[in-house]
């Protein structure tokens, strides 16, 4: 799996001009699913996820995670973080998984995030979706599981 996670203010996804979800202060997060995905991987990424501390404590440093701070979870399918492009100019995707395994790796992950108390909101699963968001930092940092 590989994320992108950023710490945002706000975010929110759309689908055909219509919000489906939205988030304040909290962390979007773009999650790719690999072929050789399973529940191991959206389990641990989850719990790294919640748990990093990426979020001010009371002298500015960066010391709190999105647990401590209460904060909001938007995660939204990104088959294309595993498009590779070394090899010439069109992106080859035969490493993102099938829309089945991935629905289903996508999903858990989601679950996962949420059993520590996080409020998640996903966005919808092979839908054109235009996401929208405010960049706080700007923090941003690309995970991939192990």
């Amino acid at each position: 799996m590989r994320a992108v996670v950023q710490r945002v203010s706000e975010s929110c996804v759309a689908v055909s001009g219509e919000s489906i979800a939205r988030i304040d202060r909290g962390l979007l997060v773009l999650l790719g699913v690999g072929v050789a995905d399973t529940t191991r991987e959206a389990d641990a990424l989850a719990e790294k996820i919640v748990h990093l501390r990426i979020f001010e404590d009371s002298d500015g440093k960066l010391n709190r995670s999105l647990v401590e701070t209460g904060g909001e979870l938007l995660v939204v399918s990104q088959f294309t973080l595993l498009g590779e492009c070394r090899g010439g100019r069109r992106p080859s995707f035969t490493a993102a998984a099938p829309a089945e395994l991935a629905a289903a790796l996508y999903a858990h992950f989601a679950a996962a995030a949420a059993r520590f108390g996080i409020r998640v909101k996903t966005g919808r699963f092979r839908a054109r979706m235009q996401v929208s968001l405010v960049n706080d930092g700007p923090v941003t940092l690309i995970i991939d599981s192990p």
